[in-house]
Protein backbone atom coordinates (compact mmCIF):
# COMPACT_ATOMS: atom_id res chain seq x y z
CA UNK A 1 0.00 0.00 0.00
CA UNK A 2 2.82 2.23 0.75
CA UNK A 3 4.15 1.93 -2.92
CA UNK A 4 0.70 3.38 -4.33
CA UNK A 5 1.13 5.99 -6.51
CA UNK A 6 0.53 9.21 -4.99
CA UNK A 7 -0.57 12.89 -5.94
CA UNK A 8 1.46 15.60 -5.05
CA UNK A 9 1.09 19.23 -5.58
CA UNK A 10 4.15 21.68 -4.51
CA UNK A 11 3.99 25.21 -3.86
CA UNK A 12 6.98 25.99 -6.20
CA UNK A 13 8.77 28.76 -4.18
CA UNK A 14 7.89 27.55 -0.62
CA UNK A 15 9.80 24.92 -1.49
CA UNK A 16 12.98 26.51 -3.34
CA UNK A 17 12.80 29.94 -1.44
CA UNK A 18 12.70 33.24 -3.46
CA UNK A 19 16.30 34.23 -2.11
CA UNK A 20 17.98 33.27 -4.87
CA UNK A 21 20.05 35.55 -7.51
CA UNK A 22 19.16 33.53 -10.53
CA UNK A 23 15.56 32.20 -9.17
CA UNK A 24 14.76 30.84 -13.35
CA UNK A 25 18.23 28.58 -12.85
CA UNK A 26 16.59 27.21 -9.10
CA UNK A 27 13.20 26.44 -10.75
CA UNK A 28 14.74 24.90 -13.45
CA UNK A 29 16.93 22.88 -11.06
CA UNK A 30 14.02 21.96 -9.10
CA UNK A 31 11.88 20.86 -12.29
CA UNK A 32 14.97 18.21 -13.13
CA UNK A 33 15.12 17.06 -9.60
CA UNK A 34 11.12 16.16 -9.67
CA UNK A 35 11.54 14.78 -13.24
CA UNK A 36 14.07 12.18 -11.98
CA UNK A 37 12.05 11.88 -8.64
CA UNK A 38 8.91 11.21 -10.97
CA UNK A 39 11.08 8.03 -12.68
CA UNK A 40 11.40 6.72 -9.27
CA UNK A 41 8.87 7.20 -7.72
CA UNK A 42 5.90 7.30 -10.40
CA UNK A 43 3.82 9.57 -8.33
CA UNK A 44 1.65 12.10 -10.47
CA UNK A 45 3.42 15.64 -9.56
CA UNK A 46 2.02 19.18 -10.30
CA UNK A 47 4.24 22.07 -9.30
CA UNK A 48 2.75 25.29 -8.83
CA UNK A 49 4.59 28.83 -9.28
CA UNK A 50 3.06 32.40 -8.59
CA UNK A 51 3.07 34.41 -11.56
CA UNK A 52 1.03 37.13 -9.52
CA UNK A 53 3.66 39.89 -10.14
CA UNK A 54 5.50 39.01 -13.63
CA UNK A 55 2.94 36.43 -14.82
CA UNK A 56 0.92 36.71 -18.09
CA UNK A 57 -3.15 37.63 -17.57
CA UNK A 58 -3.80 33.61 -18.10
CA UNK A 59 -2.42 30.70 -16.17
CA UNK A 60 -0.46 28.80 -18.03
CA UNK A 61 0.23 25.05 -18.08
CA UNK A 62 3.02 23.09 -19.21
CA UNK A 63 4.16 19.41 -19.04
CA UNK A 64 7.87 19.05 -18.79
CA UNK A 65 9.17 15.11 -17.98
CA UNK A 66 5.87 14.39 -16.91
CA UNK A 67 5.51 16.87 -14.19
CA UNK A 68 2.46 19.49 -14.57
CA UNK A 69 4.10 22.71 -14.28
CA UNK A 70 1.21 25.48 -13.55
CA UNK A 71 2.45 29.59 -13.07
CA UNK A 72 -0.47 31.21 -11.38
CA UNK A 73 -2.21 34.06 -13.78
CA UNK A 74 -0.85 37.56 -12.47
CA UNK A 75 -3.05 38.53 -10.14
CA UNK A 76 -3.43 35.42 -8.75
CA UNK A 77 -1.08 33.48 -6.27
CA UNK A 78 -0.04 29.71 -5.93
CA UNK A 79 -1.94 29.28 -2.88
CA UNK A 80 -5.03 30.08 -4.29
CA UNK A 81 -4.19 27.63 -7.36
CA UNK A 82 -3.24 24.99 -5.05
CA UNK A 83 -6.59 25.54 -2.86
CA UNK A 84 -8.89 25.86 -6.68
CA UNK A 85 -7.09 22.19 -7.94
CA UNK A 86 -7.53 20.11 -4.60
CA UNK A 87 -10.76 21.86 -3.57
CA UNK A 88 -11.99 20.70 -7.35
CA UNK A 89 -9.95 17.17 -8.00
CA UNK A 90 -11.24 15.38 -5.50
CA UNK A 91 -8.08 12.84 -4.56
CA UNK A 92 -6.36 12.36 -1.25
CA UNK A 93 -3.54 14.84 -2.52
CA UNK A 94 0.22 15.47 -0.40
CA UNK A 95 0.31 19.35 -0.89
CA UNK A 96 3.99 19.98 -0.15
CA UNK A 97 4.12 23.24 1.48
CA UNK A 98 5.21 25.23 4.81
CA UNK A 99 2.38 28.03 4.47
CA UNK A 100 -0.01 27.17 7.68
CA UNK A 101 -2.80 28.41 5.79
CA UNK A 102 -2.36 26.28 3.22
CA UNK A 103 -1.36 22.90 5.51
CA UNK A 104 -5.07 23.56 7.21
CA UNK A 105 -6.59 24.63 3.82
CA UNK A 106 -5.33 20.70 2.74
CA UNK A 107 -6.76 19.32 6.02
CA UNK A 108 -10.04 20.64 5.62
CA UNK A 109 -10.09 19.74 2.08
CA UNK A 110 -9.11 15.52 2.70
CA UNK A 111 -5.39 16.28 2.07
CA UNK A 112 -2.37 15.65 3.58
CA UNK A 113 0.39 18.48 4.56
CA UNK A 114 4.17 17.87 3.92
CA UNK A 115 6.75 20.73 5.10
CA UNK A 116 8.62 21.41 2.60
CA UNK A 117 11.53 20.49 4.37
CA UNK A 118 10.70 16.64 4.72
CA UNK A 119 9.99 16.67 0.86
CA UNK A 120 12.87 18.47 0.31
CA UNK A 121 14.89 15.50 2.30
CA UNK A 122 12.84 12.40 0.37
CA UNK A 123 13.38 14.58 -2.90
CA UNK A 124 16.96 14.84 -2.92
CA UNK A 125 17.19 11.11 -0.68
CA UNK A 126 19.09 12.87 2.54
CA UNK A 127 17.63 9.50 5.04
CA UNK A 128 19.82 10.35 7.45
CA UNK A 129 16.94 11.89 9.67
CA UNK A 130 14.91 8.87 9.41
CA UNK A 131 14.56 6.55 11.95
CA UNK A 132 12.20 4.01 11.13
CA UNK A 133 12.18 2.20 14.01
CA UNK A 134 10.79 5.04 16.07
CA UNK A 135 9.61 7.40 12.86
CA UNK A 136 10.91 10.09 13.90
CA UNK A 137 11.22 12.33 10.47
CA UNK A 138 11.39 15.92 11.59
CA UNK A 139 8.90 15.84 13.89
CA UNK A 140 8.83 16.36 17.68
CA UNK A 141 5.97 15.57 20.35
CA UNK A 142 4.22 18.44 22.01
CA UNK A 143 1.83 18.66 25.03
CA UNK A 144 -1.05 17.17 24.64
CA UNK A 145 -3.63 15.29 26.08
CA UNK A 146 -3.82 11.87 25.90
CA UNK A 147 -1.53 9.31 25.37
CA UNK A 148 1.78 10.24 24.79
CA UNK A 149 3.12 7.48 23.50
CA UNK A 150 0.38 7.03 20.69
CA UNK A 151 0.16 9.32 17.63
CA UNK A 152 -2.65 11.20 16.33
CA UNK A 153 -5.04 11.53 13.43
CA UNK A 154 -2.91 13.97 11.72
CA UNK A 155 0.92 12.91 12.92
CA UNK A 156 -0.35 9.65 11.37
CA UNK A 157 -1.75 11.09 8.25
CA UNK A 158 1.57 12.75 7.77
CA UNK A 159 3.75 9.79 8.74
CA UNK A 160 1.95 8.21 5.86
CA UNK A 161 2.30 10.30 3.21
CA UNK A 162 6.21 10.63 4.23
CA UNK A 163 6.66 7.02 3.77
CA UNK A 164 5.21 7.14 0.27
CA UNK A 165 7.60 9.92 -0.57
Amino acid sequence: MEDKISYLIIDGYNLIGTAHSDLKKQRDKLIDSLIEYKKKKGHDITLVFDGWMSGSGQESHIINGGIKIIYSRIGDTADTVIKRIITKEKKEWIVVTSDRAIADFAWHSGSIPVSSDDFYQALYNNEEDYDEENENYGYHNVNRKGNPRQLSKKEKAIRRALRKL
